[in-house]
Formats: structure tokens, sequence, C-alpha cells
């Protein structure tokens, strides 16, 4: 049995691949510095072995065949300087995941800077549900399987075989310390999914060019016989495409392409295709974002045999990921939220469709933690205030942040707070809440968890 220890396996799309590998028949271990749900569950639950922090001596208590390293990784951690001084084998995640369980797949790929997560996770239930079985690796949980990743099953028609398709959140992030390719040009996907293109990940891109130039990268990846489900809506992934394609391409979101029509009060939409009624989706998941998603996974989901009822019907059964409006609990007629939104523009449309939800008569409180690499540069704090107008109250806490949050976020006036001091920060929430009111907490990472610690003190 080889043995794969992996560099950062905290990580969403890492703990994905730990649980491929462990399916897979390696054995497993891994490091990272924190954990916390829903990969640090996930892992234990696997019984995969996770060693805390990035020290050197691990790669004796751990001695694997290849190490494969995320890119949380840097030089100068004490585990790779031993690894590159060593001569030990190493490969990048998306490299190792390429090589030993995508070739000769048919990889259905969700890019964009929004959306990612919970698109893949619509598109391996569509196919989940038309009984072809598909493997998957998700950045979140889709609650409709309860894990983030697997191999491919046997599929309904050939129950002794195993399906060829695998579904892959394509992450336009570089791949490694020596890898500075976007993780997604390793997957080579036949079918793929462009969502949307703006400007983040500022740590490692200069501009939105430097970005596009890695979503052409895709594009030149995906062969003539494959297919392009992109939003026609969206100006930056034309101007991408315009670079060069060579595959077909069918637009969502345009009058010549796949648009909604009606859409009803609880939710549930019309699929028009070139102007034709081709569906119903009948759901009560929020939001014109969603409903977009929902267009680009049915026609995704069409090139490799689902027909358009069965993608609906699929869709109905469509339970949201977990951290994605998810939530965590009511105390004294006060909700408590989790989503994982991080970027004004995913900010401004998780508050705009709690907002749908709720209608006029409740607050909200929205929380939010600048806790990406993007926000802790400062970035993109012009654009924080009018993501946030929808809400009532905005709380944002400052700890970790170098940037005058209270200046930036000026515009919000009197619907402000922000403190530095975790507990304090926790109880001035509290102290503004009341019955009906609706806490919505926005964070890519554990926030302390801030959650429970609201429920515990609402219920006081």
């Amino acid at each position: 049995m080889k043995h794969i220890h992996i560099i950062g396996i905290g990580g969403t799309f890492m703990g994905g691949l730990a649980a491929i590998a462990k399916e897979a028949g390696f054995k497993v271990t891994g490091c990272d510095a924190k954990m916390y749900p829903p990969m640090s569950t996930q892992l234990e639950a696997l019984g995969i072995d996770v060693h805390e922090g990035f020290d050197a001596a691990q790669l004796d208590a751990f001695p694997a065949d290849v190490y494969v390293i995320g890119n949380v990784a840097k030089r100068g951690m004490d585990v790779i300087e031993a690894i590159l001084n060593r001569g030990l084998p190493y490969i990048s995640g998306p490299q190792w995941l390429s090589e030993n369980v995508l070739q000769s797949r048919w990889v259905l790929a969700v890019a964009g800077t929004h959306g990612k997560t919970t698109t893949a996770s619509m598109l391996a239930w569509v196919l989940e549900f038309a009984g072809l079985a598909p493997g998957f690796l998700i950045g979140g949980v889709p609650q409709n399987f309860s894990v983030s990743a697997r191999l491919p099953q046997a599929p309904r028609q050939d129950p002794a075989g195993q399906s060829p398709f695998f579904v892959i959140e394509a992450d336009e992030y570089d791949t490694a310390f020596f890898d500075k390719r976007s993780k997604f040009v390793h997957y080579r996907p036949r079918t793929a999914i462009l969502n949307n293109l703006e400007f983040d990940h500022a740590d490692i891109f200069a501009d939105l060019a430097a970005i596009q130039t890695q979503f052409h990268h895709l594009v030149r990846t995906i062969p003539s016989d494959g297919l392009i489900v992109s939003n026609g809506s969206e100006q930056n992934l034309n101007d991408t495409l315009e670079k060069g394609c060579w595959t077909p391409v069918e637009k969502f979101g345009i009058e010549s392409g796949w648009q909604t029509g009606q859409v009803a009060s609880d939710g549930s939409f019309d699929v028009v295709l070139s102007g034709q009624k081709v569906g119903h989706v009948a759901w009560d998941i929020i939001g014109e974002h969603n409903r977009m998603n929902a267009l680009a996974v049915i026609a995704a989901a069409r090139h490799v045999g689902v027909d358009i009822q069965t993608a609906c019907e699929a869709l109905g059964e469509f339970k949201n990921v977990k951290r994605r409006m998810e939530t965590k609990g009511t105390v004294n007629n006060i909700t408590v939220y989790d989503d994982f939104a991080h970027h004004p523009t995913a900010i401004a449309t998780t508050v705009a469709g709690l907002r749908q939800k709720i209608g006029t008569n409740g607050r909200i409180l929205a929380v939010l933690e600048p806790r990406s690499n993007t926000m802790k540069l400062g970035t993109m704090k012009a654009a924080l205030p009018e993501s946030l107008q929808d809400a009532d109250y905005v709380f944002c806490y400052t700890g970790g942040v170098d940037w005058d949050v209270a200046a930036a976020l000026s515009p919000l006036d009197g619907k402000l707070h922000t403190n530095k001091d975790f507990d304090a920060f926790v109880a001035a929430i509290v102290a503004k809440a009341r019955s009906g009111d609706h806490i919505l907490v926005m964070s890519n990472g554990g926030f302390g968890g801030i959650h429970d610690k609201l429920l515990a003190a609402l219920a006081v």
C-alpha cells in the first residue's frame, strides 16, 4: 500500500483529496496548522491521522512514498525545507489528482470567482440523481452526499462498472510554491462551466488580466468535442473567450441562450432556452445567482446525456451546501446563519438573498470577518460598504487586519460596529439583537466558533 503524506490537509481541496486517496487504497496521513469543521470532522471520520504543525520531525513519523504539497506550504517552513534538503519525492495536489484519478475520465469542471462550490454540488447531485454515479471533489460538503469528495461509483445502468464522470470545483488559485499555474490547468475537463470572472486573490494576481490569462489557459485545454457553458452576461468571460476558443460554447443569462423565465414567490422558476420554455425547477433556494448556477448545471448535465426534465427534477431535491446560508440555530426567535462569503460581490449577493427571503420586516445583522488574503490586504475595501448596504447593522471583526476598517466602512455610518476584541465583539452583537432578527455570519474560516458563542449568549 503506497503512503502519501499531505502537507496542508485541512483545506477543503486537500481534505477532499485525502478522502479520495483513502478510498482508492492509499495510506493517507497529513499535517496542518489548525483544523476546523467540516474538514476536521470528515478526516476524523475517515480515520486519517493529522499532525499539527509544519515541523520537520513529522517526516520521520510519517515516512511516505510521496509528499503531496498544498499551496498553504511556503519556502521557509521546516517541513518543506527538510523535504527539499533530503531529496524526498513531492508533488502538488492537483497534479497528484490528475495523474492518479482524473486520467481517462470525463471531467466536468466548474470555474469562476463565485459560486463554484454550490454549482459543482448541484452538478454532482444532478448526475447522481440521473443514475450516473459521478466521482467529485468539491470545496465544501454537499448535503445531498454528506462528504466533499469520492471516487466514481457504479452507475445505475451498469452495476458492475464504474462511472466515467468526475465533477470538480476548478479553482483559479495557484497550485503550489513550485507551480504558480492555476489549479484548474491540471484537470483537462471535457465539460466546463465558467460562472463569472472578477478580480480576486490580490496576493497572487497583479490584476484582472492576469486572472483572465489563467482562465484562457483552462480554455486551451478543453477538447473541440467538449463543451464550455459560460455566463453570457459576464463581459470578462466573453473577452477571455474572444482570445481564442476551440470548443463549442453554450451561454446562460442571455436571451439567445439559457435564461430564467417566470420566477414564483416560492423561488421556483421556468427554464428557458433560446426563448422557449423547456423546464421548470421547483425549489426554495433563494437568489438570482443560484438560478444562474442551476441553468449552467442543466446545460452541462445535458452534455453528458441528462435530459432537461430529469435535471430540473433533480434540482428540486437539491440541498444547499454547508456554510452557504446554513442555519446554525434559532434562539428566542433570533436566527444565526453561517455563510462562506468573503468577496464583496459574494457578500452583496448573500445579504440580498437573505433580504429576499425574510422581506422588509426582519432585521439583518451582518457579521463579517475579513479573513481571506485579498481582504487582509485591503484590496477590496472600497467595495465593502456598498456590498453591505442591505443589512440593518454591520459588525466587522478587525482582529488580524492591518488597514483601517472603520474608515473604509465609514459610509455605513450608524450601521457599523467594529472591534478587535473577540469577546467584546460577540457581546456587542448580542446586545443589539432582538426577537425576529437574522444574524448573518460571513467568513471563509472558523471565526473562533462565533456561531455557537452567539447562540449560547442569546439563550441567556
